[in-house]
């Protein structure tokens, strides 16, 4: 039947889809509950991607029937949800840094949970390989933010094993840091995409909304 193949492949986009946004928010409130009853501010900061992904992926949704200016206006408040947990961040590492007794993570959950955070995002980004050139762009940069993503849960775990060997907060710090600055540069990213469509939708490159 004509139409039928893209139909399907609409049907498995949309199935992929919903679900890397349950695997991403379901361990996003493990990896914060996690983060807070040891201490660490840097399986924080990785929480926030999983954030991040899911509002990747509901863009991507999004992006299927929403018209381009709707879409571009929905990327502005998603980078604007993106720099929330990322001030959010900054007031926590304050208040560790400033802390009589700051919490050295206890390297084993620390390390355990980065584990599971490499496994997650690791499945989420095969998912998303099967249909990372469905929606041309979008589709491409969820594929490539969670394969991202398992780069700084390998950091997390480095910085359990530092830690385990050598008691301090500063290895959980500075992957934290790291982790932190990649949100915000994804911020960037989907706030400069959204500008440019929004320009292209109202028929210019920056044209003012």
């Amino acid at each position: 039947m004509p139409g039928a193949g893209p139909s399907e492949a609409d049907k498995r986009l949309r199935q992929t889809l919903w679900l890397v946004i349950g695997l991403n928010l379901t361990f996003f409130v493990v990896e914060f509950i996690v983060a807070l009853s040891i201490g660490s501010v840097s399986l924080f900061a990785d929480s926030v991607d999983f954030v991040e992904d899911t509002a990747m992926s509901l863009l991507v949704l999004a992006a299927v029937r929403l018209s381009p200016l709707t879409r571009a206006r929905l990327g502005f408040a998603f980078a604007g949800v993106l720099l929330l947990p990322a001030i959010a961040f900054l007031v926590t590492l304050a208040h560790k840094l400033i802390s009589a007794t700051p919490l050295v993570p206890e390297p084993a959950l620390f390390a355990l949970t980065g584990l599971a955070a490499f496994t997650v995002n690791t499945t989420c980004a095969l998912l998303l390989a099967r249909v990372r050139n469905a929606a041309g762009s979008l589709t491409r940069a969820a594929f490539l933010s969670a394969r991202n993503d398992m780069i700084a849960n390998i950091a997390i775990m480095a910085a359990a094993g530092v830690t385990a060997l050598w008691p301090s907060i500063w290895p959980d710090i500075v992957v934290g840091l790291g982790i932190a600055a990649l949100n915000a540069d994804a911020a960037r990213e989907i706030w400069e995409a959204a500008r440019s469509e929004h320009g292209a939708a109202l028929g210019g490159p920056d044209a003012p909304g």
